[in-house]
């Protein structure tokens, strides 16, 4: 090889295929590990092993590959769903309303760090993070604050809370009710995925087991009380953020998704009962092609592993449902206006995968909580791609293609490779509760990271075309009133509700949290009384006690 080619793909990071002096070929490798070959036909097809039915099959039919849809966006849009919330209740409502007035069709709510924690705004581990990064609750008359004049017997929520998300469904039940809803008729989705969160955000609170039996006790419960209601969110999208390959952000969701699977099917039910109302939430950045054969994969994998484990044959409860979009690590703070542009490029590659509920990081996110005008400039993204582009005239567009086929077949090799990994640990609970799942996911990150600072991986503006000027982004300020008012707020509250009622509803949650039954109920009245979200996930933490994070380097 001539030594200045040889020098080149040195620095690119690539190897390079030769032929002979004047025929270089760069080898291009996906972040899973899959080579991608400059030119795919039919004989590819063959030495994966495709085939039509097994593979592919029609749009709506086992393995759903295409489509859950016979006619996918055809019959039906997928759903907007922005992330949104902020400081107090009042403003969340503004800019809910705002959303739904430009044409979104699902909400999804960002709760402030104390929230998400367990915390009220009143106490000291909540000071300076009061409605800081999203909207802060203290107890169900905030919510009822929130999400005033909502008709909630036709908008979904997606509740973006974990470690306490058996508290926030609760809330948000008593809430509808107290608006005079049906709780059979409402629909919500709390994320409630705290496997994840050990793995890749952070925000735990209570230890595994009994975190894990939360999330059982809100699954049972909304079997019977909540039938419109997903009672998980398994997110594989957090742990993607946090470094993962895409074959490990499926094979780590699925197992995650089996952990809770378990949980209830210990308890007497059968999975076919419950698991067609769990959905995911998946991440979308990084190169095209790489991230609509994983959604393609994972809508097959999904399907056949829960024929083969659990014995689930219901069509509808095959289903590989949820959100997939965001794309916030493939954002950029250098030459913020690129953000725009992959923005689209992430939602197309939501849409090309079938997709059923989007969602998209905005432009700024990479310095502050979406302005107005960027939160609509999402929106307005994908409503292009609905209404003028074409991205709803058939069904899976890429179907047939010999490259995006083949891919496909090797994504789900991928995934499962990484699955067996996990299994040989003892599975996915044990693999989380020991840090060997964090380990990986650290691995990967340093790797990735790393990549990027030699200029391995390439990213515009930032290792690459860094010419030019920065734009200057619009801030979403902190107010620092927005604390004062939320615990005066809760003050008011504490010193007018009836203190022997939430003692009682706060006494009996304890009992039921030692005597292991389910706590919702309990929960409900808690709520009911106006017992504050801390008053609870303080029970919570009396009885279960707290997470220790386990050494991972």
């Amino acid at each position: 090889m001539n030594p200045l080619r040889e020098e080149r793909a040195k620095k690119m990071g690539v190897a390079t295929y030769v032929k002979d002096e004047k025929d270089a070929i760069q080898e291009v490798i996906l972040q899973s590990g899959i080579k991608v070959k400059p030119v795919y036909t039919p004989e590819d097809l063959e030495a994966v092993g495709f085939d039509y039915e097994k593979d592919l099959g029609d749009p709506g039919e086992f393995p759903f590959t295409r489509s859950l849809h016979p006619l996918g966006y055809r019959s039906r849009n997928w759903t907007t769903r922005q992330y949104t919330g902020f400081g107090t209740p009042e403003q969340t409502n503004e800019r809910f309303k705002l959303m739904i007035s430009h044409g979104q069709t699902g909400l999804n709510v960002a709760f402030d760090l104390p929230t998400q924690m367990g915390y009220d705004s009143d106490d000291p581990m909540a000071e300076g993070e009061v409605g800081r990064v999203g909207m802060a609750v203290d107890s169900l008359k905030d919510l009822e604050v929130a999400f005033k004049d909502i008709r909630l017997d036709r908008i979904g929520t997606g509740l973006t809370i974990n470690a306490v998300a058996s508290v926030m469904l609760a809330m948000y039940q008593a809430m509808a009710e107290n608006f005079g809803y049906d709780r059979k008729r409402i629909s919500a989705t709390p994320q409630n995925d705290i496997l994840k969160e050990i793995v890749g955000r952070g925000a735990w609170v209570y230890p595994v087991e009994p975190a894990v039996r939360l999330i059982g006790d809100v699954i049972e419960y909304a079997m019977k009380e909540l039938p419109r209601c997903n009672p998980v969110s398994v997110c594989g999208y957090h742990i993607r953020e946090s470094g993962c390959t895409p074959a490990q952000e499926i094979s780590y969701a699925f197992l995650i998704a089996f952990a809770y699977i378990d949980n209830v099917v210990a308890r007497g039910y059968r999975a076919e009962d419950f698991v067609g109302r769990f959905s995911f939430n998946l991440n979308v950045f990084g190169n095209l092609w790489e991230t609509v054969a994983k959604f393609r994969a994972a809508r097959k994998l999904w399907a056949r592993l829960l024929r083969e484990r659990y014995g689930v044959k219901d069509k509808k409860a095959l289903f590989l449902r949820g959100i997939f979009g965001g794309g916030g690590s493939g954002m950029t703070k250098q030459q913020p206006e690129n953000n725009i542009v992959r923005g689209a490029y992430y939602a197309l590659a939501a849409a090309l995968s079938g997709a059923q509920t989007t969602a998209l990081c905005s432009f700024d996110e990479a310095y502050t909580i979406p302005t107005e005008r960027a939160a609509l400039l999402s929106l307005r993204t994908f409503q292009i791609l609905m209404d003028e582009i074409g991205l709803r005239d058939t069904v899976d567009p890429l179907a047939g293609s010999y490259f995006i086929e083949t891919i496909t077949k090797q994504m789900e090799e991928k995934i499962l490779e990484e699955m067996e990994k996990v299994e040989k640990v003892g599975g996915m609970v044990e693999a989380v509760a020991s840090g060997y799942v964090q380990r990986e996911v650290a691995r990967q990150a340093y790797e990735y990271e790393k990549r990027l600072q030699e200029g391995q991986v390439t990213k515009v503006g930032v290792n690459r075309y860094t010419e030019g000027v920065d734009m200057e982004v619009e801030l979403h300020e902190y107010n620092e009133a927005w604390a004062s008012l939320q615990v005066e707020r809760l003050r008011e509250l504490k010193k007018n509700r009836d203190g022997r009622a939430v003692g009682r509803s706060l006494k009996a949650l304890e009992n039921a949290a030692r005597e292991g039954l389910n706590v919702m109920p309990y929960l409900v009245t808690c709520s009911k009384e106006y017992a504050t979200l801390g008053e609870m996930a303080g029970v919570f933490r009396e009885v279960f006690g707290e997470y220790v994070e386990p050494g991972i380097f």
